[in-house]
């Protein structure tokens, strides 16, 4: 259902940009697009760039948003996500779907999985822990990989008032690490006001 929501917007994209516009998706979407998973979802997440402001984010919302007339054909729509809101690395790792290269209006990418993963520690609703043990399932998060990224993510909390949030997340890391990979918990430093 993604893959045809995302080549429906396309078509419907006029006139067609000189360039294609970059939408970097983020959440159960991106797993959805790079794992044999799914789930039932009612948005795709997009994270907020330069290429996502003024009128391109207008259209892209009234196009494939909430009450879209496309929303109510697939009965999910895209929401558009700031990108300092997600728990991620400094530099978030996005894979280009080639699944969409024959899109004319976007280029498509999926953030990576074991990024998708860190993402989710924040929140971890039962949804999100669902999504990753699935994907821990599959064998497809590396427990090493993931505690270095999630470190990364903390280099990028860590300097501003996000920073009281961190144990949360640890905590809920090791909930993954021990309860869903089986694995030792990993030691996260944390700067010494926190």
């Amino acid at each position: 259902m993604i893959k045809e929501f995302f080549r429906e917007l396309d078509l419907l994209w006029k006139p067609v940009p000189a360039k294609r516009i970059p939408l970097q998706i983020i959440g159960s979407a991106a797993l959805m697009l790079q794992a044999e998973y799914e789930r039932g979802t009612k948005d795709s997440d997009i994270l907020e760039t330069a290429a996502i402001t003024g009128p391109v984010r207008e259209k892209l919302l009234s196009l494939a948003g909430k009450n879209s007339d496309l929303t109510k054909r697939y009965g999910i729509y895209v929401d558009i996500v700031g990108c300092g809101i997600p728990f991620l690395p400094v530099k978030p790792v996005f894979n280009v779907q080639t699944a969409f290269r024959e899109l004319g209006s976007f280029e498509i990418s999926a953030l990576d999985i074991t990024d998708v993963v860190v993402s989710k520690l924040k929140r971890f609703t039962s949804n999100d822990a669902a999504d990753i043990r699935a994907i821990v399932e599959k064998g497809l998060v590396k427990p090493g990989l993931l505690a270095a990224r999630f470190r990364a993510a903390v280099d990028a909390y860590s300097t501003d008032a996000r920073a009281e949030d961190l144990p949360r997340y640890i905590r809920n890391l090791h909930t993954v690490e021990r309860d869903f990979l089986e694995v030792k918990e990993s030691e996260i430093e944390l700067p010494g006001w926190i």
